[in-house]
């Protein structure tokens, strides 16, 4: 986990300690798998000025444990406030496997969830009262919880909230087998709910090409009624929106070619889109390929029709000097070169994503999850991820990788670590909801 340069405005020039780990909270249990995480407090709180955004809610992806971490007492050496026990989850909510951490309104914090306690998927939403940090029980009605579950996003303004699907924890658990997929512990569609009554109201099936939709996010705009979703699978960008009608629907905006390969898993390789983040103003997204190696950013002035107006490679599965051969490729005329950075190699591919405040730096890591870090890219494992930051333009648009930034995970004093995401202690694209 690792948050840097909240609040830097334009101008802004990397210290050198920007690039130095400065605290560790090591956490009490092993194999937890720590993915994502959320704010006890963001911007649907702001007509209440009792709330601060001083917890870190970082759910267990793999052990189901909820780990809150105090980070308002010393923001610079985050200590361990509460740990909320599996057994909670299992028994007040018949759920496990948390994922995405939202605050709301209400107070409360809301956890999505991708099964139940035995393994199998099961999409539902744990509630935890955001004093305490207790379980209070399910926010989805009894009955109404989503075959798989994953990510969430919700706009009140339209009474909506819209979530997304991965897997069954036991088929993914310890790796991917593309014949899981036809066998049907994959996801491939959208949850729509009633955000007043708790209610599954639409369900959204994206077909093959929407396989593993992953992250979604709804425009900033608190009236807008649309937005996009990542699906891994087939690396398509879909845009869902509301219609007309008053219901929801979905279409395919953005489609990356898969490559011809050999030397590798499979004949063709996908990109596999796993993060995604709109910029504060609606006006870009930006996404990572982690097997391709590279992150594109989109001008989304015209919903229907993104632009592609900047490009990077950072690592990933079809570099020159590899063992993979790419055979077709419909969009490169060569294979990418290694990517060197203050003397260390990157390994793995661009991953989590996360935007400073003003658009200017897009910050990467480079670690998906663990299970298919040892699948797909070995030697990240052995070495650890890394961090780095891309300079934005935002007028033009294009990305260009700063030189001079590197915070390497592999050089820790416990041996390599996989860092998947970051947050800015100040809010930032991926947690803040408007109301």
């Amino acid at each position: 986990m690792a948050s840097t340069c909240s609040g830097c405005g334009p101008g802004y020039k990397t210290p050198l300690d920007a690039m130095k780990v400065i605290h560790r909270l090591p956490m009490p249990n092993l194999k937890d798998e720590l993915h994502h995480s959320g704010w006890n407090a963001c911007s649907s709180c702001y007509d209440d000025p009792s709330k601060r955004r001083n917890r870190l809610i970082l759910p267990s992806l793999m052990s189901s444990r909820i780990y809150v971490v105090d980070v308002g007492t010393d923001p610079r050496a985050p200590r361990l406030h509460k740990i909320v026990e599996p057994i909670d989850l299992f028994w007040k909510c018949s759920l496990a496997n948390p994922h995405t951490s939202h605050c709301l309104g209400s107070g409360q914090i809301m956890i999505s969830t991708m099964g139940d306690p035995s393994g199998n998927g099961k999409g539902g939403f744990v509630l935890l009262d955001g004093k305490t940090f207790e379980v209070i029980g399910n926010w989805e009605k009894p009955g109404e919880a989503a075959p798989f579950g994953y990510d969430f996003w919700y706009q009140p303004r339209h009474n909506v909230m819209i979530s997304t699907e991965w897997g069954a924890p036991k088929a993914l658990g310890n790796g991917f087998n593309p014949a899981d997929v036809k066998t049907g512990h994959y996801g491939q569609r959208l949850h729509v709910w009633d955000w007043t009554t708790h209610k599954r109201i639409q369900t959204l099936d994206l077909g093959e090409e929407g396989a593993i939709p992953l992250e979604i996010r709804f425009l900033h705009n608190p009236a807008a009624a649309e937005g996009f979703v990542g699906c891994a699978l087939q690396s398509t960008i879909f845009r869902f929106y509301k219609t007309p009608k008053r219901d929801w629907a979905a279409e395919k905006v953005i489609q990356i070619p898969s490559k011809k390969v050999e030397g590798w898993a499979l004949p063709e390789m996908p990109g596999l889109i796993t993060d995604i983040l709109i910029s504060l103003d609606d006006r870009f997204l930006y996404f990572s390929n982690w097997l391709h190696g590279d992150i594109r950013q989109y001008d989304i002035t015209d919903r229907r029709n993104p632009r592609m107006v900047g490009q990077i490679f950072l690592g990933g599965s079809i570099l020159k000097d590899g063992p993979v051969k790419v055979l077709e490729d419909k969009e490169l005329n060569s294979q990418p070169t290694p990517r060197i950075l203050k003397g260390k190699r990157v390994q793995g591919g661009p991953q989590m994503l996360q935007l400073s405040l003003d658009g200017r730096r897009l910050y990467v890591t480079t670690s998906l999850y663990s299970a298919w870090d040892k699948q797909f890219y070995p030697d990240l494992v052995k070495e650890g991820s890394v961090m780095m930051q891309i300079d934005v333009d935002t007028d033009k648009g294009g990305l260009k990788l700063n030189k001079n930034f590197l915070v390497d995970f592999g050089a820790e004093p416990d041996g390599p670590a996989l860092a998947h995401e970051l947050r800015y202690p100040g809010g930032d694209c991926t947690s803040d909801i408007w109301l």
